[in-house]
């Protein structure tokens, strides 16, 4: 194995097979969690239920340790089973779950800061510091196509599990205007739509206390962030003034009327307390905030951009002094949706695409392995960079002749995943609806991007971006790879923080009124300019 290569874990469970990267110091378990094949587990990876039992077939890994010299006998160690949490891939390995959990959508999601940034720790004060009596608490960011949640100790102030999976209101549209005219539309659909919504949270919620053999009955707290329309719809209030422009700088009240009749009917806790943080205003939602809370955007006075890329993708602008914030309607392209053949960053994705080089067809790497399915926002930034470089796609989003009748073949299948000249045009303008964002923050805080410190990237769409393509096509400002951070779950982990913290509500108050001001794109004129000129597939800026 080559020294720059991770691990490759080879897993198979039943007839399925699924192959990944093995983070660096990530053990088998949580390793086999951020698949859709499942493990059984009942002790949190401590070694102590014996449950997460797999063999190993082939592949190096580290010895046995106490625990499993304990919990398996001699023979078992000879045939080569392990316990899944106890194992620590050292080369590429293949192993098969002897134990699998029951299928589930819910899969394991990794919640770390970028290098170098510093972990969450315990808030002074925080909420965890009660009555000493164990009790659990979740942070959940509603998303409109995903919802990611974790589920803390709340008197350790420790994370025990964190889940991400489908919101289920997808069905009702797959972008958060549909949603909304959707629900404006029947007082019965609206309805059917938070109870939808609702279910969902608490699906992934029994999941991570299933999962681990958590007493969900001893969940006494949930926070809830996310952007302005999923809240608006999850408490069935206020969901018509987003369709009003007048209201788009507004603060939206998207408090529940009584949250706890929620957990009416259901297995969760009836005296869980309930925290729907608001949010800023107009379609800038409290996981914006939540996202400032985890990367620390306003700490110190150097400038910093925080992008959360999504169906209802956020910006928030650090001056120094003051901070500027914007929604952009970029649409779901970036999780997938519009395009033909696009699909989330689930298994089966292509994630990565390097090529073509010359009459050679790129080279595509698939999430968990396999044959691909199709291709998520990530493969599909490398795919555009890559071809422009190549000469194949002009900067204005155009193939060239000879591939505009029948595309370009990405790879070979059952079907071909294949781009067309419509599948540039949907991912353009939502790369465009980004850029003219900065660009407008930019002018009114009087910046240019050579000025920005830092720039964040939040949102699941990061996660395997690569940021010189994302920089190249103009979808992120053009500086160092020290510059840029991939946070991934920012929106989550903020909420962590807020969910832990008794003050929280004191920090977004003051951000709210004294350091913040809220653009609404529609109303700057200089936005259809900046937006023509974002839709060229060149570093951002450039004209």
């Amino acid at each position: 194995m080559k020294a720059d290569r991770l691990p490759r874990l080879t897993i198979a469970s039943g007839g399925e097979t699924r192959v990944i990267a093995a983070p660096p110091g990530l053990s088998l378990r949580d390793a086999i969690g951020t698949t859709d094949l499942k493990v059984r587990s009942g002790c949190n990876g401590s070694g102590a239920c014996s449950l997460c039992r797999v063999r190993i077939e082939e592949g190096t890994a580290n010895e046995p340790g106490a625990n499993e010299l304990v919990m398996l006998t001699a023979e078992e160690l000879r045939g080569g089973i392990r316990l899944a949490c106890r194992v620590t891939p050292v080369g590429d390995l293949r192993v098969r779950i002897v134990n699998p959990a029951p299928a589930s959508d819910w899969r394991r999601l990794i919640v770390e800061p970028p290098p170098g940034r510093r972990p969450l720790a315990r808030p002074p004060g925080g909420r965890a510091a009660g009555d000493g009596k164990e009790s659990y608490g979740v942070a959940i960011d509603l998303g409109t196509t995903n919802i990611s949640m974790s589920l803390w100790d709340l008197l350790r102030a420790r994370r025990l599990s964190s889940v991400l999976g489908p919101n289920r209101q997808s069905c009702h549209g797959s972008d958060v205007m549909s949603r909304l005219i959707a629900a404006c539309s029947s007082s019965a659909q609206a309805s059917e739509m938070s109870r939808v919504v609702r279910g969902s949270m608490e699906e992934g919620i029994l999941d991570m206390c299933a999962r681990e053999g958590y007493d969900f009955q001893k969940i006494a707290h949930i926070s809830v962030v996310g952007n302005t329309a999923m809240l608006a719809l999850l408490v069935e209030k206020n969901a018509g003034l987003l369709l009003s422009p007048e209201h788009w700088t507004a603060a939206v009240d998207c408090s529940p009327e009584d949250g706890r009749t929620w957990f009416e009917g259901c297995r969760m806790n009836n005296d869980a307390s309930l925290e729907v943080v608001q949010p800023l205003g107009g379609f800038v939602g409290s996981d914006l905030l939540a996202g400032i809370v985890a990367t620390g955007l306003t700490e110190g006075d150097g400038a910093a951009l925080l992008i959360d890329f999504g169906t209802n993708s956020e910006i928030a602008l650090w001056d120094g002094t003051r901070l500027w914030v914007t929604s952009a309607a970029g649409g779901p392209a970036f999780e997938g949706w519009g395009i033909r053949h696009g699909m989330p960053a689930d298994t089966g994705a292509i994630y990565r695409v390097d090529g073509p080089n010359g009459d050679s067809a790129p080279s595509v790497r698939v999430v968990g392995g396999g044959e691909a399915r199709g291709i998520c926002g990530s493969g599909m930034v490398d795919l555009i960079a890559n071809l422009a470089r190549a000469g194949l796609l002009s900067k204005k989003g155009k193939l060239a002749e000879g591939l505009r009748d029948k595309g370009f073949v990405v790879a070979r299948g059952l079907p071909d995943i294949v781009l067309n000249n419509r599948d540039v045009d949907v991912f353009q303008r939502a790369k465009a609806a980004i850029g003219a964002g900065v660009r407008v923050l930019l002018t009114m805080a009087g910046m240019d991007a050579g000025g920005l410190r830092r720039i964040c990237v939040a949102g699941s769409f990061g996660r395997f971006l690569d940021i010189r393509n994302a920089q190249a096509i103009g979808l992120l400002p053009v500086a160092s790879s020290e510059r840029v951070e991939l946070w991934g779950s920012a929106a989550l982990m903020g909420c962590e923080a807020l969910l832990l913290s008794e003050d929280g509500s004191v920090y977004l108050r003051s951000l709210r009124r004294d350091k913040t001001t809220l653009v609404n794109l529609s109303q700057v004129p200089e936005f259809g300019e900046h937006f023509l000129e974002s839709l060229y597939l060149q570093p951002l800026g450039q004209d």
